[in-house]
C-alpha cells in the first residue's frame, strides 16, 4: 500500500485568481516522479485540458530546487530523487461554473480535477488535504464546506481533510466563503445545504422540501451502504442554472428567483425547477456515481471514453428528476404533468431527432451535445431530454404490457442490485437484459426502434392507457414552452422555422430548422436580424411581426451576413403542431386510474 499524499490549497492571491497547491511525495519514483491533471471531469463529458490552467509549477525535495520536464499537455516529471518530493502549482480560477474553479476576494469554488494533480502510479493511495484558511483581511471570516471527511477540522471551518484515494479526493467539491447553511435528516441520514451568494430566501422551507425528496429517493432505491451524510452546494447568481454530481454532494448553480422567497406558500415556476435540478444530481448518487457503465469502470480521465449508455444515466434520471417531485408530494400531479408536457415539446421540435438515435447520441457526446455548432437542433438530439421520453416509454410499456404488475421502477432497483451494489459496471445492453429478465417480456423490439432507431415513442397511446390524454396544437410564440393549452382570443403566428435570440444590443438568427420556410429562403444561423417587410426586426418584436401575417404569405426579411445586406423573400408557413400539453381523461376505466396513481405515486390526482 502507497503512503498517502499530502496535498494542500489555499487561496494564494484571491484578487489575483490564484490558488496556491501543493502534494508532497513521501517516496516518489526512482526514475522520476510523474504527476499529471485530469483531461475532463466525471459527468461532464468533454475533454477540458484542465492542466491549462496551471500558471506556474515548480519542485524541490529537502529545500533543493529539483528539476520538471513537461511531457505532454497534461503531465509532467520531475528528475530522480531520494526523498520526500513536493510539486507546488498556482492554479488560474475563474469558471463560475459547476466544473470548474472560482477565486475571488468574496469566496472560492474548486471541483478537485480542476486544482489537484494525480501522482502517476500511486493514485490509490490515501489522500490527506489540508485546506488552508487564505491570509488576506477579507477572507478572515470565510468557512469551508464540503463533504469530505474531515481528519482535523470541525464543522464548515479550515483544516485537515481525508481521502481513500485520489478519485474520491477529486469527488469532493469545495465552497469557502461567507455561505448560509441549512441542515436537515433524510431517513437518518445528515443533510446539509450551503448557498453561497447574496440572497435572501426561506431556508426553512428549502429543508424542509429537500429532506421531503431525498426520503422519497431513499425509499425509493435503499440506502447506498457508504452514504452517511450529503451536501448540496448552491452558488447563487443573478442568473444561470446547472448542477453536477458527486457521490456525497452536488455543485448546484441558481438565479435568486429560483429560490423559495419568505412567506411564499406555492411553488413557483423558477423553485419547482430548482427543486427539479437538486432531484436530478441527488438521483445521480445512485445512477451513475456508484452505479455506472463498464467502460467507466474506473474512470480513465486522459483521454474520452465512449459509452452508448448515457441515456440510460442521464436520460432516465432526467425521467425520475421531475416524477419524484410529484411522487414526493413536492408539486401537485397536474403541475408535473405541464413539465412532462413541456419535455415532450423541447423534443417535438427538435429535427435532430429523425437524425440521430440516443444511444449514437450517447455515444457522440464528447463532440456533439457538448460541442453544439448551428445545425446541432437539426443534425442531433439530447441523450437527456429524449432519453427521459425512452424512459417514459419504457415505463408506461412495462406497466401495460404487465398489467401494472411491473414497470420500471422494479427494473431500476434490479439494476441497483446488480451493478450499484456489487460496484460492477453496466456493460452496453445492461439494462436491456435487465428489463427483459424483470418484466418477462421480449423487448428487442423497443430498444431497436427508439433506443438504436430515430422513432418517436408512441407517447400518446401508451399515457392513454394511464389515463392521461396527450393534445397537441401550434406554439403560441417564442415564448411558449407547452405544458399548456393554447390561447384561445388569437390564432398562432405563422411558422417561419427559425428563432431569433439577442446579445449585445443585437439580434441574430440562432436557429434555422431544416426544411422550413426560412432555411427555403436561404436565412443562415448568426444572420444579424435588420427588418420584416420595412420594420425593424429584433427577438422581442418577431412574434408581433409574424401575427400580422397568415400562412401563405410571402414577406421581405433584411439582414446583414458578414456585414452584407441581404434582403429574402420569405413564404410563411402553416404553424406544425410540435407543442404537447397533458390533460387527465375523465373517461378513463378504473384500470388506467390505478395504473395512474401507481406511476405518480398519487392517491388521486388533484
Amino acid at each position: 500500500m502507497s503512503t498517502a499524499q499530502e496535498y494542500r490549497i489555499t487561496a494564494g492571491d484571491p484578487a489575483a485568481h490564484l490558488f496556491e497547491v501543493t502534494v508532497t511525495v513521501s517516496a516518489p519514483d526512482p526514475a522520476g516522479q510523474a504527476f499529471r491533471f485530469p483531461a475532463w471531469i466525471p459527468g461532464s463529458y468533454m475533454i477540458r485540458d484542465l492542466a491549462r490552467h496551471v500558471v506556474g509549477i515548480s519542485a524541490t525535495s529537502e529545500g533543493r530546487e529539483i528539476g520538471l520536464a513537461k511531457l505532454d499537455k497534461s503531465t509532467w516529471q520531475a528528475e530522480p530523487c531520494n526523498a520526500p518530493l513536493t510539486i507546488r502549482a498556482e492554479i488560474y480560477a475563474f469558471d463560475l461554473s459547476v466544473r470548474g474553479a472560482y477565486l475571488d476576494t468574496e469566496h472560492g469554488f474548486f471541483d478537485g480535477a480542476c486544482v489537484f494533480p494525480e501522482v502517476v502510479g500511486q493514485g490509490d493511495a490515501a489522500c490527506h488535504l489540508e485546506i488552508a484558511p487564505p491570509s488576506v483581511p477579507a477572507a478572515k471570516n470565510w468557512r469551508v464546506a464540503t463533504s469530505m471527511r474531515a481528519a482535523e477540522a470541525g464543522p464548515y471551518e479550515f483544516g485537515t481533510y481525508v481521502a481513500d484515494d485520489y478519485a474520491e479526493l477529486i469527488d469532493h467539491p469545495v465552497e469557502m466563503g461567507g455561505f448560509q447553511i441549512g441542515e436537515f435528516e433524510a431517513r437518518g441520514i445528515p443533510h446539509a445545504i450551503a448557498v453561497q451568494g447574496q440572497a435572501q430566501f426561506d431556508m426553512g422551507r428549502l429543508c424542509h422540501d429537500l429532506a421531503t425528496l431525498c426520503e422519497t429517493q431513499l425509499e425509493f432505491l435503499g440506502k447506498p451502504g457508504n452514504l452517511d451524510r450529503y451536501l448540496f452546494l448552491v452558488t447563487v447568481r443573478d442568473s444561470g442554472y446547472g448542477g453536477l454530481e458527486h457521490r456525497w454532494s452536488s455543485s448546484l448553480v441558481c438565479s435568486r428567483a429560483d429560490l423559495p422567497r419568505r412567506g411564499q406558500t406555492d411553488t413557483s415556476e423558477d423553485y419547482r425547477k430548482f427543486l427539479g435540478l437538486c432531484s436530478h444530481e441527488y438521483f445521480h448518487l445512485w445512477n451513475v456515481k456508484r452505479m455506472k457503465p463498464e467502460r467507466f469502470t474506473p474512470y480513465d480521465l486522459e483521454e474520452e471514453v465512449h459509452t452508448g449508455l448515457l441515456w440510460v444515466f442521464e436520460g432516465i434520471t432526467s425521467y425520475y428528476d421531475d416524477l419524484f417531485l410529484a411522487r414526493s408530494g413536492l408539486v401537485t400531479a397536474e403541475s408535473y404533468l405541464e413539465l412532462l408536457g413541456k419535455g415532450i415539446t423541447r423534443v417535438l421540435r427538435t429535427p435532430g431527432r429523425f437524425r440521430q438515435d440516443i444511444e449514437a447520441s450517447s455515444f457522440d457526446a464528447w463532440t456533439k451535445l457538448y460541442k453544439q455548432d448551428a445545425n446541432a437542433p437539426n443534425s442531433m438530439i439530447s441523450y437527456y431530454a429524449k432519453g427521459a421520453l425512452v424512459a417514459l416509454a419504457l415505463d408506461l410499456t412495462i406497466r401495460k404490457d404487465t398489467d401494472g404488475k411491473h414497470s420500471l421502477d422494479d427494473v431500476m432497483r434490479a439494476c441497483w442490485a446488480r451493478y450499484g451494489e456489487t460496484g460492477e459496471g453496466m456493460p452496453e445492453r445492461g439494462l436491456e437484459s435487465v428489463a427483459r429478465s424483470v418484466s418477462g417480456l421480449d423487448l428487442e423490439d423497443f430498444f431497436e426502434r427508439f433506443v438504436r432507431g430515430t422513432v418517436d415513442p408512441p407517447l400518446q397511446a401508451l399515457l392513454r392507457h394511464v389515463g392521461i390524454s396527450l393534445r397537441l396544437r401550434p406554439s403560441d410564440g417564442a415564448s411558449d414552452s407547452g405544458g399548456k393549452p393554447g390561447k384561445d382570443d388569437s390564432p398562432p403566428p405563422p411558422w417561419l422555422g427559425a428563432r431569433l435570440s439577442e446579445s449585445g444590443g443585437s439580434s441574430r438568427f440562432a436557429a434555422v430548422y431544416a426544411s422550413g420556410p426560412a432555411e427555403r429562403a436561404g436565412i443562415a444561423p448568426g444572420d444579424e436580424a435588420v427588418a420584416f417587410d420595412g420594420l425593424r426586426l429584433s427577438a422581442g418584436n418577431l412574434d408581433r411581426r409574424l401575427r400580422d401575417h397568415h400562412p401563405g404569405d410571402t414577406v421581405s426579411i433584411t439582414v446583414f451576413r458578414d456585414d452584407v445586406l441581404v434582403r429574402r423573400r420569405i413564404t410563411l408557413g402553416e404553424p406544425p403542431e410540435d407543442t404537447c400539453y397533458l390533460d387527465v381523461d375523465d373517461d378513463a376505466d378504473d384500470s388506467a386510474a390505478r395504473q395512474r396513481d401507481d406511476w405518480l405515486g398519487t392517491a388521486e390526482l388533484k
